[in-house]
């Protein structure tokens, strides 16, 4: 096992001297930039996936209308959950999360479509997540140990993105 890296005065001293920066010390191994606009990509995604779910959870229609429409409207506020906590690690690294709607659309990875065919607004739903999943999964791997914080978020917004995903496959499956 290795020596432990700094004694309690080195440590003590490098707090207050960097006081400024908050959560972030000298042990941070990312790319604090990067990670931020990393964060504000998917937190436009989360974005566009709100939008999204919520306008198919008012526009569904049809026989299993009513109970798919219901859990769009689950997903949408788990989708909103998943923008707080991007925004929130944004904000806890010195970053500024940038929720402006001008530009939302372009930064998001997945798109805003909408339909009046259920079965399209599933399939639709289910691109979206198996895109979050995708780039979440990269982004996990890209983070590795240098923000094991940052990391956990993403980890945590994914196991909820595969079940949207499952959620979907059922739906589309029975809709078949």
């Amino acid at each position: 096992m290795a020596e432990f890296l700094s004694d309690v005065r080195t440590l003590r001293e490098k707090a207050r001297q960097e006081i400024g920066k908050g959560p972030v010390t000298a042990a941070y191994g990312a790319d604090l930039e990067r990670v931020i606009d990393v964060l504000n990509t998917a937190l436009a995604t989360e974005i566009v996936c709100v939008l999204r779910y919520r306008q198919h959870h008012f526009a569904a229609k049809g026989v299993h209308g009513e109970t798919v429409a219901e859990e769009f409207l689950v997903h949408s506020n788990e989708e909103q959950e998943h923008a707080d906590k991007l925004a929130a690690r944004i904000t806890q690294l010195g970053g500024l999360p940038d929720f402006n709607p001008a530009t939302v659309a372009q930064r998001s990875h997945s798109q805003y479509e909408t339909s009046t065919d259920l079965t399209e607004m599933i399939r639709e739903n289910l691109i979206a997540e198996r895109i979050a999943i995708q780039s979440y999964t990269e982004i996990i791997g890209w983070l590795g140990d240098a923000d094991p914080t940052t990391r956990r978020v993403f980890e945590d917004i994914l196991s909820v993105e595969e079940e949207h995903a499952d959620d979907m496959l059922g739906f589309l499956e029975k809709s078949s």
